[in-house]
């Protein structure tokens, strides 16, 4: 239920504050600032990516108001993996204040050094590993190993005057990864023997009961999907999910195909992971896009982005015929994703798309090509008995998610009292081993459009959906002022709402009366005669045709 908005209190000395910017009732824009005397410490600044009733919007950014005159106070950002959804936003935060220093995993800080070099920004960067110690400021840090869909993630506990958080960011518990790199339990259990006064807790799957499959498992599968393809095989994933993308190489080498990398992010992406290591290209699998042409369809792997069904990404043009490559008859697509919440209309209209011209779509949902990157209910209470947090406050997932995990710390014995289910801007001061409830910061979305930050908004968005599914009507009308007489017009135009322009010929008289009678009340100004005519229009069509269009009146003195 919504939070109303109240301004928290001064922050008192040796209390540190909490503030979740973005990632609570979403998937995406995770971003959490942690203050104390006088300092701020930022953990993550990723992007949420639109859906279907933002039209036109690239990315939606968290609301960094709250710290935007307060950014010489900021310490540094800890990145703890290297998804869009925890790092993606942090180019248009640099963009205020280029020399905040970034903390990070080697392929976190390396795939956000290659997104800054896209925005012309060198960042300041400090690697850091599983087990290191960092002092900064007030905050110490220590950063422990955890297990997801992408290599080299990491928690952060963070130990200041006030007591000790630990941040999971994103996690599973997946205990044979392909990587094998386990979320490191032992250092839980250490943390929580210490004393954890605030557990911050990736609640994504924590609706979800049991345990989270493991990555494993997924190989076999992939290799039989592409054993039984006659012809190519498409596998679209996100472009940063390298051990998916490591068990597609692999299936590849066992059935004898090439594999082509299509998307730039996924080719930018894939070659760092690759230069780091952590990525194993078998020898002679890969090929260029150009040369893929020369061999037969059955020896051809394409790993594409589009999972999500993007407009513009790799997948979708294929649905929309729109790419070099067509998709028809014989060919297998494999969508090697979740489905993030929201986007689900826009996959299913690609597989529509790809199953109308002949492909086998094979998804998670008719075979297992996929397993989630978070932990379920079994994996978090055991995390909650292994830490026994004094507080917990669930992060990164949508409401129901962020409910779900409190009753799991709940039913672990964390005091109800001691629960908190929060809201993007909810202020939680921790002081003497208690957490509590002292604000609600009005932060709202920040749209990317185009070329613009910020510039678009809501009613903005409303007005093309608005556009889009009512169409719009434009009346020019030039008239006496003195008498209201109509001198030229009306002129009615429209589109997206009518064909026949006929349609408007029942309206312009009542048109014509309105103004005149507006005009016998002692209406003299154009912009009142415009509003008259916008009510006369919107009154008939909605009465006429159940509609509500655009509107636009232009209204002349002679």
């Amino acid at each position: 239920m919504p939070v109303s908005l109240f301004d928290p209190p001064a922050l008192e000395a040796g209390t540190l504050r909490v503030t979740p910017i973005g990632g609570l009732g979403e998937i995406g824009r995770n971003m959490t600032t942690f203050e104390i005397d006088g300092k701020l410490l930022i953990v993550d600044c990723g992007v949420l990516f639109p859906e279907e009733h933002q039209p036109g919007v690239d990315l939606i950014l968290p609301d960094f108001s709250s710290i935007r005159d307060r950014l010489d106070d900021v310490l540094g950002i800890v990145l703890t993996h290297g998804h869009e959804d925890h790092i993606g936003a942090v180019p248009y935060l640099l963009r205020l204040r280029q020399d905040i220093p970034l903390i990070g995993s080697t392929l976190t800080l390396a795939l956000i050094e290659a997104k800054l070099k896209e925005h012309r920004i060198k960042p300041y960067t400090l690697n850091v590993t599983e087990g290191q110690k960092e002092k900064i400021g007030p905050f110490g840090l220590e950063f422990v190993a955890v297990n997801h869909s992408i290599p080299d993630a990491l928690a952060v506990a963070i130990t200041t005057s006030a007591g000790v958080v630990l941040h999971t960011g994103d996690f599973k518990m997946d205990q044979l990864p392909l990587d094998d790199r386990i979320t490191d339990l032992r250092a839980f259990a250490r943390l929580g023997e210490a004393g954890v006064d605030l557990f911050l807790s990736d609640s994504t799957n924590a609706d979800v009961p049991g345990f989270t499959p493991n990555e494993r498992d997924i190989g076999p599968v992939l290799e039989g999907v592409i054993a039984k393809a006659p012809r190519r095989v498409i596998v679209a994933s996100f472009s940063s999910h390298v051990h998916r993308v490591q068990q597609v190489l692999d299936a590849a080498v066992a059935n004898n195909r090439k594999v082509v990398l299509m998307g730039r992010s996924m080719v930018r992406n894939m070659g760092i992971a690759a230069d780091l290591g952590f990525l194993k290209v078998p020898d002679g699998v890969l090929l260029d896009a150009k040369k893929a042409v020369n061999y037969p369809d059955n020896q051809l792997v394409y790993m594409s982005t589009g999972s999500q069904g993007e407009p513009m990404a790799v997948l979708a043009r294929m649905a929309n015929m729109e790419h070099q490559i067509e998709v028809g008859k014989g060919d297998t697509v494999i969508l090697a994703s979740s489905l993030i919440p929201g986007n689900e209309n826009a996959v299913y209209r690609v597989i529509n798309g790809l199953t109308k011209l002949g492909a086998n779509v094979v998804h998670k949902a008719n075979a297992k090509v996929h397993v989630s990157g978070h932990a379920a209910a079994g994996e978090l209470l055991y995390c909650y008995n292994i830490l026994r947090p004094k507080n917990v406050l669930p992060v990164h997932g949508e409401y129901r998610h962020l409910v779900a995990n409190a009753n799991l710390a709940i039913q672990s014995g964390v005091p109800a009292e001691n629960t908190i289910v929060a809201e993007d801007g909810t202020v939680i001061d921790l002081k003497d081993g208690l957490a509590s409830v002292v604000g609600q910061l009005d932060v709202g979305f920040v749209y990317v459009d185009g070329s613009s930050v910020g510039e678009i908004t809501d009613a903005d968005l409303k007005d093309r959906r608005i556009l889009a599914e009512e169409g719009f009507i434009s009346i020019f009308i030039a008239v006496d002022a003195q008498t209201g007489k109509v001198i030229v017009g009306p002129e009615i135009q429209s589109r997206g709402f009518a064909e026949d322009e006929n349609v408007f010929d029942a309206v312009k008289p009542q048109v014509v009366k309105a103004l005149k009678d507006a005009a016998e009340n002692g209406t003299r100004d154009t912009h009142a005669f415009a509003q008259v005519v916008r009510r006369t229009v919107g009154r008939w069509v909605n009465t006429q045709h159940r509609r509500r269009p655009m509107i636009v009146p232009v209204v002349i003195e002679v």
